[in-house]
């Protein structure tokens, strides 16, 4: 993940690199001028894939909680409303595929009581601020931070079973936070964004096993998503 991080700020950067001469040496002919600089409302969709990972805070130092992250992916629409030339408020619901899993090191070789699958599919509702420069010709970096609920489909938060029959537990509605960057790339007929943020859940999603001693979750303070995720958005 790391490698397509960079390769992905590599690229914005070459784009950069390339087009600054003439960026800033001519003035080009300017895509996309009426129809996506003077309307107030807009509308799209992106795609993309994610890395999610937990955070867990433990209340004392022991055996570590190991995280397996996996590639994800996720899909969604974007209402997009312009208060000025600089500062966009977005809407962006989408739904997030992911999976992670935790090896319990404290079991050993025991797969049995060590490992647990955690899948997701989080309904993710952000409410997002996107903070432009100017336009430069065909193109637009940004910065942008948000707030949001996400509603886990797969959560098993009311099922009776804890770990003690294999259920690792997850609350089902979260709370996040969001920052990115990206550029918005002016084409002919569309405006393509390719876009990096991270998210970084508030509260503790563990539901705790009923034995209050409970060598899975009797340890920890509290466990939390958080994430890289790379969009492609198209308006």
């Amino acid at each position: 993940m790391k490698f397509i991080i960079s390769l992905a700020s590599l690229l914005m950067v070459g784009f950069l690199e390339a087009n600054a001469q003439g960026f800033f040496n001519k003035e080009e002919v300017k895509n996309n001028r009426n129809y996506l600089e003077q309307r107030r409302w807009s509308w799209g969709y992106y795609l993309g894939f994610n890395s999610l990972d937990f955070k867990i805070d433990r209340i004392e130092e022991s055996d570590e909680i190991l995280v397996t992250k996996n590639i994800g992916f996720n899909v969604g629409l974007i209402g997009n409303y312009k208060i000025n030339n600089y500062i966009d408020l977005r809407l962006e619901p989408g739904v997030i595929f992911s999976n992670r899993d935790l090896n319990f090191t404290a079991f050993g070789d025991d797969q049995v009581k060590a490992f647990r699958e955690t899948k997701a599919t989080y309904v993710y509702v952000p409410l997002v601020v996107k903070f432009s420069t100017k336009r430069l010709n065909n193109f637009k970096p940004f910065v942008s931070t948000g707030i949001g609920f996400a509603h886990n489909l797969s959560s098993n938060e009311d099922n009776p079973d804890d770990n003690a029959a294999g259920q690792f537990r997850m609350k089902t509605t979260n709370f996040l936070y969001e920052v990115g960057f990206g550029i918005d790339l002016y084409l002919e007929y569309f405006k393509f964004t390719p876009s990096i943020k991270g998210i970084f859940a508030i509260n503790d999603e563990l539901v705790r096993d009923k034995d209050p001693n409970s060598p899975w979750t009797s340890n920890i303070d509290k466990i939390s998503s958080r994430g890289i995720f790379i969009n492609f958005t198209f308006q």
